[in-house]
């Protein structure tokens, strides 16, 4: 399936030098970036996976949840990244907390459970308790000269944009100002901030993350292996043949309330690094005004919208998060590892705020078209990735409907490889 990467414009082709394993290799480890797939070193690896953690998610905004998912005080959820955890807690002020799971006595994960409501977040190992902002409450036997005002959970970063949670690992992360300024105008017509999840799935890829995210990128597969996705979107067909569609789409947004714009950035450098973000409307083919299985409104009109234009916007923010947004339901796609040979794909269905379930849409057939895709797209995923552990794979070139994989592969060579 397509969504969206952006980049700049590629780099020079050249030759790296990296680290692998104890020694140093001169090797085209990089196949030409842009121009092919990447060589099976980067999917099997250990040590080169480990620099992706530290340099590519440990430094970037990552979705991590909508807002409606923690409506009232003492609400939280965990977010999962590799080895990591993380509670995101609405707290008595109102406000949200993103707290590392882990125990300042001996380390233990606190919540267990993936969701839950608490007064306080409680370990039970040993029975220290936190307050819902990480400050520790309650600690026994500690003795005399403990101070519990000197301990409490890691904190990380954690910014709102448009009632989308992000959070960042890094102690010093790029300004979240960089996607707030960029994106919130084009956003605004969905009115997320006033929208609700109706269904969060998350589906497990024994595969690489890259070979998640690569497929994601492209859709040269998606006549193959989506025919209930490339009956209604204009992507999945060169853009020669939808030229005139395109225009004819975004001549009518603007009456719809909808954005018109086209941009993307890529943020390399270190003040600006894991802060990417990107915005694209594109065209549904004719008979098709939404993503469903007959391409017909599957919920109330988003936001201020006011009328289905026939498109759908791509939008990106962060490296790994991605979304469809239709006239009628917003799809967020997010890309984790969980291990080198594992990868989670993370999609929340957003509707109206206002809209009732059973009334005003059904979850069936709200998630029915994204659910079939995904559940085809860890199928191929899968299979790329046995493939892609044969003494015998070698990179081939990449299809002019490729472009954006090759973009992303582009990127991350630039972002890994650097000394």
């Amino acid at each position: 399936m397509l969504r969206f990467w952006c980049t700049r414009v590629p780099i020079n082709h050249r030759q790296k030098e990296i680290q692998v394993g104890k020694h140093i290799t001169s090797e085209r480890l990089d196949s030409s970036p842009g121009n092919r797939a990447l060589d099976q070193l980067y999917y099997t690896d250990a040590e080169i996976y480990q620099r992706e953690i530290e340099d590519i998610f440990l430094r970037s905004w990552i979705y991590a949840g909508h807002v409606s998912e923690i409506p009232q005080t003492g609400d939280w959820f965990v977010f999962e990244l590799a080895d990591e955890s993380v509670i995101i807690t609405r707290g008595k002020e109102n406000e949200l907390n993103a707290l590392v799971n882990v125990c300042r006595h001996r380390g233990s994960r606190i919540c267990l459970q993936s969701r839950g409501c608490s007064k306080r977040l409680v370990c039970r190992y040993h029975g220290w308790s936190y307050e819902l902002d990480g400050r520790l409450s309650h600690a026994a036997y500690m003795g005399d000269g403990f101070d519990k005002s000197e301990i409490s959970l890691k904190r990380l970063h954690v910014e709102v944009l448009e009632g989308m949670i992000y959070i960042n690992f890094s102690d010093h992360p790029a300004p979240f100002d960089l996607l707030r300024n960029a994106m919130t105008e084009c956003l605004l017509p969905y009115r997320l901030d006033n929208a609700r999840v109706a269904h969060r799935q998350s589906y497990p890829i024994k595969a690489n993350w890259k070979l998640s995210l690569e497929n994601y990128s492209e859709c040269y597969h998606c006549a193959p292996s989506h025919p209930e996705y490339s009956k209604g979107h204009s992507l999945a067909r060169p853009w020669e043949h939808r030229l005139d569609l395109q225009e004819e789409v975004l001549s009518r947004a603007g009456a719809c309330g909808l954005s018109d714009q086209e941009f993307c950035q890529i943020n390399l450098q270190a003040e600006g690094f894991g802060a990417d973000y990107a915005y694209e409307r594109h065209a549904m083919w004719q008979g098709h005004v939404t993503g469903s299985e007959d391409g017909q409104p599957v919920a109330p009109l988003m936001g201020t919208i006011s009328a289905y234009d026939g498109g759908a916007t791509d939008f990106q923010i962060g490296p790994v998060t991605f979304a469809l947004a239709y006239c009628d339901h917003v799809v967020i796609y997010r890309f984790t590892p969980v291990s080198l040979d594992r990868s989670e794909c993370d999609i929340s269905w957003l509707v109206n705020g206002d809209a009732e379930e059973g009334k005003d849409y059904d979850v069936e057939k709200l998630t029915w078209l994204w659910d079939v895709t995904t559940a085809a797209d860890k199928r191929i995923i899968e299979n790329n990735a046995a493939g892609v552990k044969s003494r015998f794979y070698r990179p081939g070139p990449l299809s002019i409907m490729e472009t954006r994989t090759g973009m992303f592969i582009d990127w991350y060579l630039d972002t890994i490889g650097r000394e």
